[in-house]
């Protein structure tokens, strides 16, 4: 299988992966929600765990791909607020845990890059 095939494939694993841990391990994702949402922190993970499984199952076919991807480059940018919320939250934590919050927040960008990319070779 071309690398190229495989890439979609890969995204909607990683998007698939991402959902099962917003089910399975909800508390991780409820604190990094914004608080200026309106609700319950829980509801937004469940939301953005069921969105990542549909965005999962667009990319993985391939009538539905480019719109798929394309989605999932706004999804990915759409919750880059959770990611400055951690580094807010934890700017008193240990270096680690800081290193890993302020980290999360430039990974967006390939993020959504690849899933642009996805969409632009689909189409």
């Amino acid at each position: 299988m071309k690398r190229s095939s495989r890439s979609p494939l890969l995204l909607a694993a990683l998007l698939a992966g991402a959902g099962v841990a917003h089910f399975t391990r909800p508390k991780n994702f409820d604190t990094i929600v914004p608080r200026v949402l309106p609700g319950s922190a829980r509801t937004w993970t469940r939301a953005s765990g069921a969105a990542e499984f549909a965005l999962a199952a667009a990319v993985a076919a391939p009538r539905t791909r480019r719109a798929g991807a394309r989605a999932t480059a706004l999804f990915f940018a759409g919750i880059f607020p959770a990611h400055l919320q951690m580094a807010y939250d934890w700017r008193d934590r240990s270096t680690a845990a800081r290193a890993v919050a302020y980290g999360r927040m430039p990974l967006q960008l390939p993020l959504i890059l690849w899933a642009r990319k996805v969409a632009r070779d689909a189409g």
